[in-house]
Parts: structure tokens; sequence; C-alpha cells
């Protein structure tokens, strides 16, 4: 899609129209933006609690027993190294070295269990009922159109810390805070029928557009790797 240039004056024959086409891109995109997040915040976070709950300590331990069957068989390679070249074996600095080879193992270990405890967590938090669901969604997405950074480049900073906030009330589930947040927020302002206006609103829906596309291939990446 062409670039139009800041310097030119485009006189659209229905204002109206455009401004309509910009603001039904807009709410397109918002519901995009609640399916991606509610992919990755909610559906895609309870499948991996449930999977971590049923067979994540399993997984875990079998990881960890797998590690300690390789350092243990190292360490044995390491001694009889110094045996063979007669030197003399300090098991200080032998264990030193398998800390340094086994670094990555041990990392995967601390994220298996950075995951049970997230998932733990998870599953200690009051489940919503139907309509709370409802409306948790239903507020998100109302708190996305009105201040996501994707919808309002010009976001101030206090404004966007909201936004945040908002997200991580709808990770948590935290309905009574997005209910709060909703509160605060309103709609962004839609410019006059000035020239200025109409080169805003075709520069808005040539920016919005290439916005749902980008969030469109998001989600289809999210369900591509979950099951």
């Amino acid at each position: 899609m062409s670039h139009i240039p800041d310097n030119i004056i485009i006189i659209h024959p229905d204002f109206e129209k455009l401004k309509a086409e910009v603001e039904t891109l807009r709410t397109e995109l918002s519901m995009f933006i609640l399916e991606r997040d509610n992919l990755l915040y909610q559906e895609c976070k309870n499948i991996e609690m449930a999977y971590m709950l049923s067979v994540g300590a399993l997984q875990y331990k079998a990881y960890e027993n797998e590690c300690a069957i390789l350092r243990l068989k190292r360490k044995v390679e390491l001694i009889q190294a110094k045996r063979n070249r007669q030197e003399k074996i300090i098991l200080s600095i032998i264990e030193a070295i398998l800390d340094a080879e086994f670094a990555e193992y041990k990392a995967k270990l601390d994220e298996q269990i950075r995951k049970m405890n997230e998932a733990l967590e998870r599953s200690k938090g009051e489940r919503l009922t139907e309509a709370e669901s409802r409306e948790l969604k239903k507020l998100y997405r109302a708190i996305v159109k009105a201040l996501h950074p994707d919808l309002d480049p010009d976001l101030s900073n206090e404004r966007l810390k909201l936004f945040y906030n908002a997200v991580g009330a709808y990770e948590l589930g935290d309905l009574e805070g997005l209910r709060i947040i909703s509160t605060m927020v309103a709609e962004p302002a839609v410019p006059d029928e000035k020239a200025e206006g109409l080169v805003f609103l075709m520069k808005e829906k040539e920016r919005l557009t290439r916005l749902i596309q980008s969030v469109k291939s998001g989600i289809d990446h999210i369900k591509s790797e979950y099951p």
C-alpha cells in the first residue's frame, strides 16, 4: 500500500465513511488482540498448568535422574583421564568442571521448577464463573481499545502503565482490577472533519490494516505451538 506524504492534503468525498471504516478496524484489531491475549494468558496457561500438575513432577524427576547419571559418568571419565596421565586427582576441581559442563542441564531443571511453582500458584487462584469470564473478556477488550499502544501510538507513560496493569490483571483473572481500570478509560478522540483529519484517518486505516495482519499471524503461530 502506498505511503501518503505528510505535506499532501487529500480531500476525501466521504469523511464519515472513512471514519466509520477506521472505527471498524479499531474494533477488529481489539478483538484480535483479545483473542491473542486470551490464548497467551488464559488458555495456554491453563493447558500448561494442567500438564504440569498431572505429569510435571514425574517429568522433572526423570530429567533430574538423567542428569545425575550423565554427571556421574562424566565424573568417572574425568577421574580416569587424570589417572591415565598420572595426575593428582582433586575432587573439588573435578566438581567445578562438572558444574560448568552441566550448567545448561541445571538451568533446565530450574526452569521446570519455575513452571511448576507457576502452575501451583495458578491452581490456587479462584476460578471465575462463566458470566464472570465473559465480563473479564468484555472489560479487557474495552480497555485494549482505549489503551493499547498499537491503537493509540501517542499514549502517555502513565496510561501505558495502566494498560500493562490491565494485562497483568487479565492474566491473573483479576476481575475487580479490570473493573477499576475500565472506569478510568475512555474511547480515543476522533479527528474533526478537516483536511488534516482526512489524512490522519487514511494513514490510520493503513496502519491498522497492517497491525491486524500482524496480530493474526501471531495468533496462527500460537495455535501451532499449543495443542
